[in-house]
């Protein structure tokens, strides 16, 4: 939910009793809609005829100045008036402080501590602080206090009326807003596109490498069955040792004596033999052979 979104419900019935207030009933009217919990936007009020009607009774003016003061200035600007408006209540008073900050809000993100201390006249930081809890929890403005670097840093405020005279500045700056913003989709538009026909290259260039790839391996799969899988140059190899000679069961391996220990493989069962007698290793060959 927007902040101030309920503002404007709260000045309905002071709009009601305005229809028939005039002249002082019209000023004291002004005085109650400033003081009432909950109001803080008068453009309506003010545009009203009978209230318009005030500006030009002399006895009754400052209430209208007073009203103008309430619906787009400051504090400030009430204190260097004040001795021609009429004098504030401590309600008045909050109130007109609450809405300077959302003025001072406007202009910047990150409100000092000793900036708002001038400003509002406040005597210590203690008083601000509670004075800008009070605004949040009002739904005046959204932020934080940043007690360490004696600030407040805005997220949000209400939106106050405006001066007579500044809607053209709002709207241009609208429309400069407006502008940049569609030059900033554009730009990220085409961005997107380029991303993704970078994406369809990738994927064209990872599918042409995987068709190769797996035409590569059948390839060598088909070479290497013609081959065998255990052949090299026509001799038998295993482990990297050629046992094309050792597996002649009617020629005695060369070795240099015939008890020494050889390596040998026994290919039906594929047993590593180490340190067996080479006549013990000839015997089991012969007689695995008979059968």
């Amino acid at each position: 939910m927007e902040l101030g979104t309920n503002f404007a419900a709260k000045l309905e019935p002071f709009l009601l009793i305005s229809k028939s207030a005039k002249g002082a009933a019209a000023a004291k009217l002004i005085q109650d809609a400033t003081s009432a919990q909950g109001v803080f936007v008068f453009a309506e009020l003010l545009e009203l005829p009978n209230i318009q009607e005030l500006a030009s009774n002399e006895q009754h003016a400052p209430f209208f100045s007073l009203l103008q003061v309430f619906s787009y200035r400051t504090y400030k600007d009430y204190l260097a008036s004040k001795d021609s408006l009429p004098q504030l209540n401590q309600t008045q008073i909050i109130k007109l402080k609450h809405l300077s900050i959302v003025s001072l809000a406007a202009n910047r993100r990150i409100l000092p501590y000793s900036l708002l201390l001038q400003e509002l006249q406040m005597p210590t930081i203690r008083d601000l602080e509670d004075l800008i809890i009070d605004a949040i929890y009002l739904d005046i403005l959204r932020g934080k206090l940043d007690q360490k670097e004696q600030q407040l840093e805005i997220e949000y405020t209400m939106g106050r009326d405006l001066e007579p005279g500044k809607a053209e500045a709002v709207l241009a700056a609208l429309k400069t807003w407006a502008s940049t913003t569609a030059s900033v989709l554009s730009a990220l538009d085409d961005k997107l596109a380029q991303i993704a026909s970078y994406s369809v290259a990738v994927a064209a260039d990872n599918e042409e490498h995987d068709r190769a790839y797996n035409a590569t391996l059948k390839d060598v799969s088909k070479d290497t069955k013609k081959r065998g899988p255990l052949t090299a140059g026509g001799n038998i190899v295993r482990g990297g040792v050629d046992l094309t000679d050792a597996m002649d069961v009617d020629e005695e391996p060369r070795m240099k004596g015939r008890n020494q220990p050889i390596i040998c493989f026994a290919e039906d069962w594929r047993i590593f033999h180490r340190g067996m007698p080479a006549e013990a290793i000839l015997k089991q060959q012969r007689k695995r052979n008979r059968f």
